[in-house]
């Protein structure tokens, strides 16, 4: 259904060191850089055919995070969700809507831990059992 995820940056060189932790987590190498035609960088992390990338953004206004926007990130275990948490943290992400854990709802049972990332945006790693 998605071909990628985008969000945006107030500064490129913090979120890379970010995104290049948390998501070596989930098995995504270094990120392609580039620059567009009218000067801003982006990354592009690929992994397991999917695409995420970070961009300063282009009309050169403030990246903002979206109020209700979440972005889901697939693990294989409770384990590795604990890990995409805590090595969040560790880079400048702030834990939010309490600790990692098991969750039950009308979807079912999920591993789910969420944070924010340096920028504000709203991340979920996720663990179907």
């Amino acid at each position: 259904m998605f071909s990628h995820v985008m969000i945006g940056s107030n500064d490129i060189e913090r979120s890379k060191r970010f995104y290049d932790a948390v998501l070596g987590v989930l098995g995504a190498g270094e990120p392609v850089r580039n620059q567009n035609s009218t000067g801003q960088t982006r990354l592009f992390y690929r992994h397991d055919g999917s695409s995420f990338g970070v961009t300063e953004p282009i009309n050169r206004e403030s990246a903002s995070c979206a109020n209700g926007g979440t972005i889901g990130f697939k693990c294989q275990s409770p384990e590795q969700v604990q890990r995409f948490h805590d090595v969040a943290v560790a880079h400048g992400g702030t834990s939010i809507e309490g600790p990692p854990g098991l969750r039950e709802g009308s979807l079912g049972a999920m591993f789910l831990a969420y944070v924010r990332d340096p920028d504000g945006n709203k991340l979920c790693a996720l663990h179907r059992p």
